[in-house]
This record gives C-alpha cells, sequence and structure tokens, in this order.
C-alpha cells in the first residue's frame, strides 16, 4: 500500500492472493489493510490538504504534473494491459484500448486544471466587486470497482489531483493490480508526499471507514446500488460531498427502419462484451413488432459463435466472468428468469469445452417473450445476458424503457431521426446514444439519473464535482453604515 509517500504493508500483516479469473491461478500476493490503515491514510492525506502546498501551486503546474501521469502510462502501455486482463480476464485488446483512454482522461483534466479559474460578476452594488472561484474540495476517498480497474480510477485520480485535492483510494480488493502500478508511476510523476494514498482491502472495513470517517471531505464510489445507498447513510456524519455511480438497467431500442445489420451488431457488442460485466451494458433489448422475429433469429446465430476464451489469445472475443461468487449471481438470475416464463432462447449454462472449465466463464444467454415486470428485466444481472422485449410505438417504448428504478444510459436505432430525438429527448438517462452503443470519451459528462447515482464524471462537470463554489464580495469604498446610532 502507499501511505503519506511510502510503500509500506498493512498494520495486521494480513495478505490476499489475487488469482486469474481464466484459469484460478495466483498471480499476485497483496497487503491486507483495514480501518487502522485507512485512518493512517485519512490523516496523512488531511495533513497534506491542510498544512501543505498541493492546493496552492499555480494549477498550470498541477496540470502538468498529471500530464506527466499521462505520459508515464504510455510509456509503460503494455504492462499496464497486461496486468489488467491477468486481473480481469478481459481480452488483451480490451485493456490496450481501456489503457489508452486512461492516458487521455490525464491528459485532458491535466490540460484543464488552469481553466476553470470561476467568473468576475457584474456587482449590482456601488464600490464593489464581486467574484466566484473554485477551490478543492479537501480530502477525497475514493472506491472503485473491479470490471474496469484502473479505468474506473482515472476517472477519479484526475480530476481530484487537477483540481488541487488530496486523496485516498480502494480499490476492489480483486482487482487492485493496475492501481498498484499507476501510484508508482504517480510518485514517479512527482506528486507530493500524502497527496495520493492507496489502501488495499475489503470494502466493509477500509471502504466504510473511508465513508464514515469526518475527516473526509468527499466520497466518490463507482459499484453497486446497495453499497451506494450504505455510503450514503455513512456520509451523513459528517454531510460530506458524495458522487456515485451505481450501474443500470440499459434500454437497446430497435426500430424497424434502422439499420438491421449494424443494429444486430451493435445489440451484441452492446450486451456481451466483457461478458456483460459493463454498467452501461445494453442488456434490455426492445424491439418494435414487425422487426422482432427477424431480428432475434439473426441476434441468436450471431451469438452462438462468440468465443470465449483465454483474453491473451488471439481470436477470443469474451473472457471469463469475475469470480466464482459472480457466476453463481449470473446463473441465480438465469433460474429466476426461466421461472418468472421467460423464454430461454440461448445459453443459460456454463460452456462445456474442456480448455474453460478451470475458468469462470458462462455462456452468452438470451431470454425472449420478456415483460418488463420480471426481475430479470428490472434488476442488474451484470453478466452475458439478454432480454428481448416487443413494443409496436414510440411512446409505447418510451413508457418502457423509462419503467425501471435505473437511469443510466440507453440507445435508439432508427433512420427517422425525428423519431430516434422524440425517444432520445424522453429517455430518462444520462447519456443517449442515437444508432450506436457504448461510446464514451473523456470530454463528455457520464454518469445517471434516478437510482444509477448521483454526479457526472469526465467532462467539465468532472472536474467541478471535486471543487467547491466559493462567492467573495469586495467592498472598494467600506464606510460606516449609520443603522445603529
Amino acid at each position: 500500500m502507499f501511505i503519506n509517500g511510502q510503500w509500506i504493508e498493512a498494520k495486521s500483516g494480513e495478505t490476499r492472493e489475487i488469482i486469474n479469473p481464466f484459469n484460478q491461478e495466483m498471480i499476485a500476493k497483496v497487503s491486507e489493510g483495514n480501518e487502522e490503515d485507512t485512518k493512517e491514510a485519512i490523516k496523512a492525506a488531511r495533513t497534506a490538504f491542510d498544512e501543505g502546498e498541493w492546493s496552492f501551486i499555480p494549477a498550470n503546474e498541477r496540470g502538468l504534473i498529471v500530464q506527466k501521469i499521462a505520459s508515464l502510462i504510455r510509456r509503460d502501455h503494455e504492462e499496464l494491459a497486461q496486468l489488467e486482463t491477468l486481473d480481469t480476464g478481459k481480452t488483451l485488446e480490451e485493456s490496450r484500448a481501456d489503457m489508452e483512454d486512461i492516458a487521455n482522461v490525464f491528459s485532458y483534466y491535466g490540460g484543464l486544471a488552469d481553466k476553470n479559474g470561476g467568473e468576475v460578476i457584474s456587482s449590482p452594488l456601488p464600490h464593489s466587486q464581486s467574484r466566484v472561484v473554485r477551490e478543492p474540495v479537501g480530502v477525497c476517498g475514493q472506491i472503485t470497482p473491479w470490471n474496469y480497474p484502473l479505468l474506473q480510477a482515472s476517472w477519479k485520480l484526475a480530476p481530484a489531483l487537477a483540481a488541487g485535492n488530496t486523496l485516498i483510494m480502494k480499490p476492489s480488493e480483486i482487482t487492485p493490480l493496475t492501481t498498484i502500478k499507476v501510484f508508482e508511476l504517480m510518485e514517479e510523476a512527482g506528486v507530493p508526499k500524502g497527496v495520493v494514498n492507496l489502501v488495499l482491502g475489503k470494502g466493509n472495513t477500509v471502504g466504510a471507514e473511508l465513508s464514515s470517517s469526518t475527516e473526509v471531505d468527499l466520497l466518490s464510489f463507482t459499484g453497486g446500488i446497495e453499497t451506494g445507498k450504505e455510503i450514503m447513510r455513512s456520509a451523513s456524519s459528517n454531510v460530506k460531498n458524495i458522487a456515485l455511480e451505481l450501474g443500470g438497467k440499459n434500454p437497446n431500442i430497435v426500430f424497424a427502419d434502422g439499420d438491421f445489420d449494424t443494429a444486430v451488431d451493435q445489440a451484441l457488442n452492446a450486451v456481451f462484451f466483457h461478458g456483460g460485466q459493463v454498467c452501461s451494458a445494453g442488456a434490455r433489448l426492445l424491439v418494435e413488432e414487425s422487426l422482432h422475429d427477424k431480428f432475434v433469429e439473426a441476434l441468436i446465430e450471431k451469438a452462438k459463435r462468440i468465443k470465449l476464451g483465454n483474453g491473451f489469445d488471439e481470436g477470443t472475443q469474451s473472457g471469463p466472468l469475475i469470480s466464482a461468487e459472480h457466476r453463481e449471481k449470473v446463473e441465480s438470475y438465469v433460474k429466476i428468469g426461466k421461472e418468472e416464463g421467460a423464454t430461454l432462447a440461448l445459453g443459460g449454462e456454463r460452456p462445456k469445452a474442456e480448455e474453460l472449465q478451470n475458468g469462470f466463464f458462462y455462456s452468452p444467454t438470451i431470454f425472449t417473450n420478456c415483460t418488463s415486470k420480471m426481475r430479470i428485466v428490472q434488476e442488474e444481472v451484470f453478466g452475458p445476458v439478454l432480454t428481448v422485449e416487443k413494443f409496436s410505438s414510440k411512446e409505447e417504448v418510451v413508457k418502457l424503457a423509462n419503467d425501471t428504478i435505473y437511469g443510466l444510459a440507453g440507445a435508439v436505432w432508427s433512420n427517422d431521426i425525428t423519431k430516434a430525438e422524440y425517444v432520445a429527448n424522453r429517455l430518462r438517462v444520462g447519456t443517449v446514444w442515437i444508432n450506436d452503443f457504448h461510446p464514451y470519451f473523456a470530454q463528455a459528462p457520464w454518469g445517471g439519473y434516478k437510482q444509477s447515482g448521483i454526479g457526472r464524471e469526465l467532462g467539465h462537470t468532472g472536474l467541478e464535482e471535486y471543487t467547491e463554489l466559493k462567492h467573495i464580495y469586495r467592498n472598494t469604498k467600506p464606510e460606516p453604515v449609520g443603522w445603529f446610532k
């Protein structure tokens, strides 16, 4: 772990084995921290913020350090990508793309660091000046998930540093390797002592301490909805700022007048990319009734040919799920779907290929004859499971798509742009794709409506999440008021 500029072991001496989900082999052994380690990290971050210079150095200098981190990530691109594939099981091609995105995030916020200086307000009062400035929030706790370990970390680290905060990061205890490596790179880039701190361990120890500590000013969390609700409760200890990204059940809407071949291809990518372990996965497919049968038939034929395997092997299109426990969760939802009366049109089992038996693999699965009241339609499975529903009008599909507690993302496929915009304008989600699925980039905000979360990451808004607004008013001609004679 990295605390107050030093690489240290956990106080308890406990460790955790990190395994490759493709074959269950141990690939690393890391420290397993707890509340005591977290308290030490919080103290280091608090001292660095309250007594250090990080938040007061010129913003362009902070930006240069953040941009240097980006250059170091590009330098070590292949090592980071291989670590990510070892740790998560995703294909090496995916991991390499992630690393490029991660470097872009650090570059973007490094460049933005000195371009958010506030604004001058035209004061309505004579002999006065008025300005609004943005200042760093303070000490930030950051908790990241296992599906995109370093990508999600970059969305938090880069803007927090660019804004002048100090931080404590807790990565998922099962996928910490690339985060450890990037903390080495931040040290190499010259981030001052105590500004960045890394504590490894479980959510109910390290995460709980970050959430409840009155010395932490902001808590940013990406993960499951129930944990997010618990964090909200814990954060009330000092009414700390919170930023939550809690997943989604994302509608992918296909009208009959859309580009058929492209929509089929993208529907596969929407749900089966990275084994469906994506918060924005298009796991809920809504197809116009007149197109439904033809579309589903094509989808099933293509899904049958998805090649599962080792993420390091050329030709592998999807790796394993992250753990045995997660695969069991996916299997439980498939069982629920059958019990609810949905038609299992494909999959619903572990693959039988001998070379996949040691990994946490699950076959691409498609349910048809689904309704919006089914649990498999409403709840986030977070695996390679697609539900298919029918609709007959744009008004109906908007109603169906919005019938969920989530509101992260969604897509609409149509060559009638007026119809597509009608749907896009009425979907209660944070991101809508028209004739596409999954693209995101550092310049555009990311986050959800409803129970998909609070706040936004990426874009200008992602930097503003790590700042406080202050109004500074100056009287240029002070004189007595004379109210009290």
